[in-house]
């Protein structure tokens, strides 16, 4: 960002060869200066010729030649090879290699080169297209390039030039000087937002020089780089300073050609709506403009470096002293409403007649300016608010004209009292600019009372309104300027001045105290005064004394029973979480993109990578280790999961490509392993790999090559897990994460513990404190320091502002341990903040009850130079003043472990009842309790969790260079934890009068509720606390930890080195553990939840419940501006740029409310911001990674511990996919067995032999009728067991082996060719063919349809033509191929689709077998879908809303004729009949495991097994059951149509009442409600619930059975039935001498007539029930069998199915027998 020329100052000899050009150029009358700075510079004329943009690049080579002589062609250059092309601009093959030629063609780039441009002086207009090995092309340091070349042509495609010499003769770049790389490959190439290949930034040869305002190429703006406005005479009004001697007089002076030392750059032309990516820059010639010379010593005289905000227009040139300016584009988005799109527009309820005037934008921007404080700057985001508010309030703007704009400027500006000025000039802003800056050069240095912004206004006839804005304020301009930089870029400022020595002015001025004593001298005194004593480390004060050595043994009495257990603890929040990352798993694994198989995995295994800390390594590892995910895994036993835990987290440092590269080997070597690569603190890193690299002593660009490499996203057995605290950076238009894999942490999070003892204290919360009204407020402003930086920052303007704070914050903590140990003098120069932090941090380890334990002091110092000096400087002053002992100062950098002296660590281990003698902390939790100051360094906070004992956050180095939500949100997130709720309602209530209501001793039913009330309720500042600032007592809002006496026992927190109680929580399917094992607690970041040494002791101690309180943070007064939000006068944190790796889509954009969370925060970011073109998604693929999933939630709220309980319940959830219910009953009675001689099977004449058991024994029919079986006792026997009878089979859970059948869900390598189609097989390459045959019982033909893949046809036997399907192929009884089962299978199903077992590939073991799928025709379509290579037999479309019965019927008429068909076609071959194999298999879709196959040989929807087998059996067929045969059928809760939700078919109720199965029947033409649902299941229902009205002779009385002929059907289990066929010749039990106390006649047909009848006999009053398919049937079977001879009717006895006339109703008649 800003101005570029402030990075491209050269060396000694190239600034005094453009100082000469300079003089030459004022003092010659000559448009045409020569300039002779190196070979090959173009002349001045060519400047003003359109070749402005080449100036830089040519002063940019490094001065090659050593002779003055004019340049001659390159001597060495050999003349081309015959017939080889030498156009300029092709390559020796004669391909074009010109960029305009090559912007949109395809190239291959090999991995590891860069498309750059090389330039020639032969085509000067023209760039050559080339790519280049990029380790031999430098870094942005201008290092790091390797020596040599390495270069292919992308013309014809060349490869391996290893010289460039000879790597120019092939592109034809015919020289004047010898070929170097460095001199003639200019560009580095890159793509435009169209796609097209355009010039983009100069490749940095050469190292620049580091100066405190650097262009950077990388930042994302439309206005990176300079317009230049045509030249003005009006500029040149006066002779030049010292230098610029022999000034001309004539207006018309030229501009020198040197007067441009950056390149002239104009801004991309972006399509309207969308700003252009990030560096991409496309230079194009300018004309020659006026000029602006910068005075010299401008900062040195001003005190001030100005800072140019670019308006609307066009800026000069500038040169001279540049490097005291500094332009930003800070908000000429906010005046480029033009750009807007129709659409962006439209969503921001605009059209385009309300954009608004130049005129109007100039008094908006200086309303803005004006009305902002002493201490703010200009914000866009802010500032963009008001100009859309404008546009929506005031379409167009008044209407202004040119004279009015002046004064009405003016009058805006007059509202400032004199901080805000406008200067009007009528030629160029040039003038305006030159004016000011000369301005500044006038009038003694310091002393001038200088206007914090002048906007200057060009009214010109020719260009119109012309503006931009001049800070001049000294805060504003630093705080602009620094603004500018990213934390790479402040960083490396600070690394440069503080090695080449420019602190040592104001080091030297903190030599001296405030006192103005040396500072070192006293030190030394007191240190002398000590004579070997030490101030006692605890049970003391200050005035304590003891010597070093006692002071070096003295430990606290150890506390081994307070030892805080290793126990790991999942919460209702992490819980929650967990469930939704599974929940969004099975969304990828059933969306139907095959991008996710789950049922293929058995295992899961993990790796986390974390940002390069070493203590988050030790944290992660540690919360692993607690856990004990790597055993409930089982990828570790119990023994090594300790020692291992820290092999499943990398560091993201150089040594994490191996570690990763083991890990993806596991991956690829373990396909039925479901990986899960979890990027924790994903927003730390997301440089892109291409443009990563060293930057602060930290290697970028690691997490993209890592989680985005191609193995990574290509992997199928791998999720990608993305946790982040701040997501904005990965929620972009280019986001590789779909929105809908996203999941949020609850809004308003729930206690983490067993009651309402402790909440979430988040980013929200702190700025809803500054509502309580309380003296000291938890989120604080020093303005005592920020009143003595000022001062400072007037004083040293070359200096960033941070190395001044950082030396201030020194000397204050260095003050305040004196002032409180030997010079009490010093305490009222020293702010109140810094004396309490430091009081506290001395005085509490004395404190009564505390056994020596204290509070953190955190200190965020960015610069690791700054902490380091930070560290050494307090460690000595610390040693000198005698508190060594006292307190420890920690350097707290992600590059080291912890380094704590052996007596701090002594401390610990009894606190914590540690017996192992070297044992150290490896986290900051493990320093809970240690009085000490942890100076936290390092670019970023990387996520780190700190111990309760964490009292104050000290962010006052925090400023103004923090201007993105991420940057600002994540500092301040090290102070966020879990607080006592009590803790944070007390300033509450106390402001806030008494309510009766609230003075309850109940607690609330929701206390996160109240909490989120009170800190929401605004206070009054009337009875607030009293006490002076800095005092001990005003702190009581952020009191210490130790626990309180009085408080009531809780088990589930504990004091700081307390032991937890033990909690039994509930698992995964909310069921309360009980097991004996130790229960594992799993929590993170709430409290110290440190690693306990297997041999360490621990007795137990009534725990007690601590009072957790809110860290207190100090900050600078910018960073509490933003985060005070509506309480302060800026807007909040939340309405920033998110990430500086990313940038706003759009000029203007909606207004981002602090309420948007989760999902519609997302959404938001997701169309306003878009990747940087360093981002890692600038390039990424159109669309989100489908095994990509995001976790958000605040810092610190528990996301660690959520994860691993992910992970845990993802593998039961595996687990679990392995497993079915199946149907776990014993059989109804255990029969005798028959046993039969081994004979070859099947011997049909031994089946015979057998006998037929009545007896249905599937545990499924324990509540249908008992068939009667003559002497043998029906079940059941007494009323008694019916009541006892379950009404749900039980079931048992048990785990699938490799022989089971599979729904459609299961996919593996063996069994895909059976389910799936291929690639080139087509649904259209199945054939359909009709089939039909007379069935006997329906009395007419039936017409069934094959749907049979290509690769089944030779199952059947098709006509001579190929089109009539003839019959299905029958195996012989003595064939003896055993891997063929000979018996087709048959299995009916409906509605399952999805979830039936018709994958029977494993459970056949890979026997070749015939599998027909029986399907109702209306669902035909569904199954052709999921198994496309079953054969398919479709039933008539009367038999849709028929039951399973109907299909099991078809079944057996259809392989009835079949088996004759097929006897008749082999007999003509000279087979004979009886040697076809006649058994059919007919399976249901939910049998899961069996052990053997069993040979098996009516619209019904119950018990049709029983009628089908009783009807079988006494028609002479065959019937085999196997004793031993088991069987599991899986309990589908999906389809199979048992049963319909009855309803009304004409009545819609919003309620519907259950409608009872008395209803389900009603008289003839009655007005009662019909029912939506068939005809014949409300008939079955009805007999099954209502049969006690029936056949009441018959309840309870086996002995009197029921008599139904030809049919069976379930009446109840209160009732036996005695089944009879009615068919000539048929076997049916003997009955002579048996009374029925009823008869049913179900659909009877013409072989049930009167004799037949008469052979029974019946009780007196026995019941007769008739069922037929219409009235006029039922009269007619009446008189057909002449029932009204022994049988009573009444007409009131006749009823129907309560169905209307178009759904057929079955009709009854009952009557009593005589």
């Amino acid at each position: 960002m800003g101005n570029s020329y402030a990075g491209q100052l050269k060396s000694a000899r190239f600034e005094e060869a453009l100082h000469n050009s300079i003089k030459a150029s004022l003092r010659s009358t000559n448009i045409k200066p020569k300039v002779d700075l190196c070979r090959g510079e173009p002349k001045g004329q060519d400047l003003l010729n359109g070749q402005a943009s080449n100036g830089l690049e040519e002063l940019e080579e490094e001065d090659d030649s050593d002779t003055s002589s004019p340049p001659l062609p390159y001597l060495h250059q050999g003349p081309a090879p015959d017939g080889c092309c030498t156009m300029d601009g092709f390559c020796q093959a004669g391909k074009d290699l010109r960029l305009v030629s090559m912007a949109t063609e395809p190239i291959e780039v090999p991995a590891g080169f860069e498309l750059v441009g090389a330039k020639s002086s032969s085509v000067p207009e023209h760039i050559l297209v080339c790519a280049v090995d990029r380790r031999f092309l430098p870094d942005e340091n201008g290092k790091n390039a390797l020596l040599g070349f390495s270069g292919n042509c992308v013309g014809c495609g060349e490869k391996g030039f290893r010289y460039f010499t000879e790597f120019s003769n092939h592109i034809n770049l015919k020289l004047a000087t010898q070929p170097k790389k460095q001199k003639h490959l200019k560009y580095y190439l890159v793509k435009n937002s169209q796609g097209a290949l355009c010039k983009g930034p100069l490749i940095c040869w050469k190292e620049p020089r580091p100066i405190f305002c650097s262009y950077n190429m990388n930042e994302c703006s439309c206005f990176s780089c300079i317009v230049f406005c045509p030249v003005s005479s009006a500029m040149i009004s006066g002779p030049p300073k010292k230098r610029h001697r022999g000034w001309h007089p004539n207006p018309l002076v030229p501009v020198p050609p040197t007067a441009v030392p950056v390149s002239a750059i104009r801004p991309i032309v972006c399509s309207p709506g969308l700003l252009p990516v990030a560096g991409v820059l496309q230079p194009q010639p300018v004309t020659a403009g006026e000029t602006v010379i910068v005075p010299d010593n401008l900062l040195n005289t001003s005190g001030v470096r100005p800072v140019i905000l670019i308006g609307h227009g066009t800026l000069p040139y500038f040169y001279g002293n540049v490097g005291d300016i500094v332009v930003s584009p800070l908000l000429v988005s906010c005046y480029k409403g033009n750009q807007l799109t129709e659409k962006t527009l439209a969503s921001l309820g605009l059209t385009g007649s309300q954009l608004l005037s130049v005129e109007t934008m100039i008094l908006l921007t200086l309303q803005y300016l004006a009305r902002l404080g002493s201490e703010q700057i200009p914000l866009r985001e802010e500032f963009e608010q008001i100009v859309l508010k404008a546009m929506l309030v005031c379409p167009g703007g008044p209407s202004i004209s040119p004279a009015q704009l002046p004064w009405l400027a003016r009058l805006e500006a007059s509202v400032s009292g004199g901080s805000v000025q406008v200067l009007v000039t009528y030629n160029s802003l040039g003038e305006g600019i030159s004016e000011s800056l000369r301005s500044l050069c006038d009038g003694p240095p310091y002393q001038q009372c200088l206007p914090t912004y002048v906007v200057i206004v060009c009214t010109s006839k020719m260009s119109g309104n012309e503006f931009c804005v001049l800070a001049l304020g000294k805060y504003q301009a630093r705080a602009l300027a620094e603004g500018m930089l990213t934390t790479n870029e402040f960083l490396k400022e600070i690394s440069y001045e503080l090695i080449t020595g420019k602190v040592s002015v104001l080091a030297s001025h903190f030599k001296t105290t405030s006192l103005g004593d040396n500072l070192d001298k006293q030190l030394v005194r007191i240190q002398r005064r000590r004579k070997g004593h030490v101030i006692q480390p605890f049970q003391g004060d200050v005035t304590d004394h003891i010597h070093s050595q006692d002071a070096a043994t003295m430990v606290p009495p150890s506390e081994s029973g307070e030892l805080l257990s290793e126990m790991f603890q999942i919460h209702p929040p992490q819980l929650n979480v967990a469930r939704s990352l599974l929940s969004q798993v099975c969304s990828i694994a059933d969306s139907g993109s095959q991008s996710l198989d789950l049922g293929r995995f058995r295992k899961v295994d993990f790796l986390v990578l974390v940002p390069p800390s070493h203590i988050l390594v030790n944290q992660t590892a540690q919360r692993i280790r607690q856990s004990g995910v790597l055993v409930d895994l089982g990828i570790e036993d119990a023994s090594s999961a300790h020692q291992r835990s820290d092999k499943y987290v990398v560091r993201l440092d150089g040594d994490v490509h191996g570690k990763m590269e083991n890990f993806m080997r596991k991956v690829k070597q373990n396909p039925y392993t479901l990986f899960v690569l979890i990027h924790d603190n994903s927003h730390v890193d997301l440089t892109s790999a291409l443009s990563g690299s060293v930057c602060h002593g930290e290697l970028q660009g690691l997490a993209d090559r890592v989680v985005n490499c191609q193995e990574v996203l290509e992997a199928m057995n791998l999720l990608v897990l993305q946790v982040s605290c701040f997501p904005f950076t990965l929620q972009t238009r280019q986001s590789r994460i779909s929105v809908h894999n996203e999941v949020h942490w609850p809004a308003n999070t729930d206690s983490l513990v067993s009651g309402p003892d402790l909440v979430y204290f988040g980013l929200r919360d702190y700025s809803s404190s500054l509502q309580w009204g309380v003296a000291s407020p938890i989120l604080r402003c020093d303005d005592a320091f920020e009143k003595m930086i000022n001062t400072l920052l007037e004083r040293h303007p070359h200096l960033h502002s941070m190395v001044i704070r950082s030396y201030l914050l020194i000397q204050q903590y260095t003050e305040a341990m004196m002032a409180l140990t030997s010079s009490p003098s010093l305490r009222d120069h020293i702010t109140p903040e810094t004396l309490a932090m430091v009081e506290d941090l001395i005085s509490a380890p004395g404190r009564e009850g505390t056994k020596g334990r204290g509070h953190m002091l955190l200190v965020r110092v960015p610069s690791l130079q700054l902490a380091m000096l930070a560290r050494e400087r307090l460690e000595d002053v610390r040693d000198k003043l005698g508190l060594q002992f006292c307190f420890a100062v920690l350097l707290g950098s992600p590059a080291t472990e912890l380094s704590l002296p052996r007596h701090f660590a002594n401390r610990l281990r009894a606190w914590r009842g540690c017996e192992i003698e070297d044992w150290v902390p490896h986290t900051y939790e493990d320093l809970e309790g240690l009085p000490c100051i942890v100076i936290l360094t390092g670019k970023d906070p990387l996520g780190e969790t700190f111990p309760r004992s964490l009292k104050y956050c000290d962010l006052r180095l925090i400023d103004s260079s923090y201007l993105t939500r991420t940057a600002l949100e994540q500092e301040v997130g090290l102070a966020c934890s879990y607080v006592s709720l009590r803790v944070v309602k007390e300033p509450c209530r106390s402001m806030a009068p008494k309510d009766p209501e609230t003075d309850k001793t109940s607690g609330p039913q929701d206390p996160d509720l109240e909490l989120h009330m009170d800190l929401e309720r605004p206070q009054s500042n009337s009875s607030a606390a009293t006490r002076g600032p800095g005092s001990l007592a005003e702190n009581r809002v952020s009191s210490s930890d130790i626990p309180d006496s009085s408080q009531k026992p809780s088990t589930s927190s504990c004091p700081p080195g307390g032991k937890t109680g033990s909690i039994m929580m509930e698992d995964g399917t909310g069921t309360t553990s009980t097991s004996p094992r130790r229960v594992k607690q799993e929590c993170d970041s709430l409290g110290s939840a440190t690693s306990r040494p297997s041999n360490s002791t621990q007795c137990g101690r009534g725990s007690k419940s601590p009072r957790v309180s809110p860290r207190t943070v100090i900050l600078s007064r910018a960073a509490y501006n933003l985060l005070a939000g509506e309480s302060g006068s800026q807007l909040s944190s939340f309405s920033l740029l998110p990430h500086a790796d990313v940038g706003w889509s759009s000029p203007l954009r909606p207004l981002f409310t602090p309420n948007l969370q989760g999902s519609e925060q997302s959404l938001f970011y997701r169309q306003w911001t878009v990747a940087r073109q360093h981002h890692a998604d600038h390039e990424a693929p159109p669309g989100p990674h489908p095994r990509r999933l995001l976790l958000s939630g605040p810092p610190q709220v528990g996301k660690t511990g959520a994860y691993l309980q992910f992970l845990r319940i993802l593998f039961r959830m595996l687990i679990r996919l392995l497993e079915v219910d199946v149907y776990d009953e014993e059989e109804l009675e255990e029969g005798e067995e028959s046993r039969i001689p081994y004979t070859q099977w099947p011997d049909i004449e031994e089946f015979l032999k057998l006998p037929f058991d009545l007896l249905p024994r599937d545990p499924k029919f324990r509540r249908a009728s008992a068939v009667y079986r003559g002497s043998c006792p029906c079940f059941p026997d007494s009323g008694s067991d019916i009541s006892k009878m379950p009404v749900k089979r039980e079931t048992v859970s048990i785990r699938l082996s490799m022989f089971a059948a599979h729904n459609a869900f299961h996919h593996c390598d063996q069994c895909h060719h059976y389910c799936k189609a291929s690639p080139a097989t087509q649904l259209s390459e199945c054939t359909f063919h009709a089939f039909t045959f007379c069935s006997s019982m329906l009395g007419e033909e039936v017409q069934l349809h094959f749907i049979i893949p290509k690769a089944k046809e030779q199952h059947f036997i098709f006509s001579q033509q190929g089109s009539h399907l003839e019959s299905m192929r029958l195996p012989l009884i003595a064939a003896k191929d055993l891997s063929l089962l000979k018996s087709p299978i048959f299995t009916p199903t409906t509605g399952r689709q999805e979830h039936g077992l018709l994958n029977i590939f494993h459970a056949m073991e890979g026997t070749a077998h015939l599998h027909i799928l029986v399907v109702k025709q209306y669902e035909m379509h569904h199954y052709r879908k999921y198994w496309p290579n079953h054969i398919l037999l479709v039933l008539p479309a009367m038999f849709n809303s028929a039951g399973v019965g109907a299909a099991r019927f078809m079944i057996k008429e259809l392989s009835y004729h079949n088996l004759e068909l097929e006897r008749n076609r082999l007999e003509e071959q000279g087979i004979k009949r009886q040697e076809v194999w006649p058994f059919i298999v007919m399976m249901d879709d939910s049998c899961v495991l069996w052990n053997s196959h069993q040979p098996q040989d009516s619209s019904r929807y119950s018990c049709e097994e029983v009628d089908f087998n009783l009807r079988a059996n006494s028609s002479g067929l065959l019937l085999c059951r196997f004793n031993h045969f088991s069987l599991m059928k899986k309990q589908i809760l999906f389809g199979g149509h048992k049963d319909f939700l009855v309803k009304p078919k004409l009545i819609v109720m919003e309620s519907p009442t259950p409608i009872s199965p008395s209803q389900y029947i009603c008289a003839p033409d009655s007005e009662h409600t019909l029912l939506a649902a068939p005809a014949q299941f409300l008939l079955e229902k009805f007999l099954q619930s209502c049969s006690h009205r029936l056949f009441p002779k018959a309840v309870q009385n086996s002995s009197n059975p029921v008599l139904s002929i030809d049919s069976y059907l379930n009446i109840g289990p209160e009732v036996s039935v005695c089944y009879v066929n009615s068919r000539p010749h048929s076997t049916n039990m003997e009955h002579q001498g048996l009374v029925f106390s009823g008869l049913l006649l179900y659909l009877c047909d013409s072989f049930v007539v009167s004799d037949l009848l008469k052979e029974f006999s019946f009780l007196k009053g026995a019941t007769l029930c008739v069922i037929c398919q219409d009235r006029n049937s039922l009269r007619q079977t009446i008189v057909r069998l002449e029932l009204e001879d022994k049988w009573q009717f009444r007409l009131r006895d006749e009823f129907q199915t309560a169905n209307c006339s178009e759904d057929r109703p079955l009709y009854f008649l009952t009557g009593r027998h005589v």
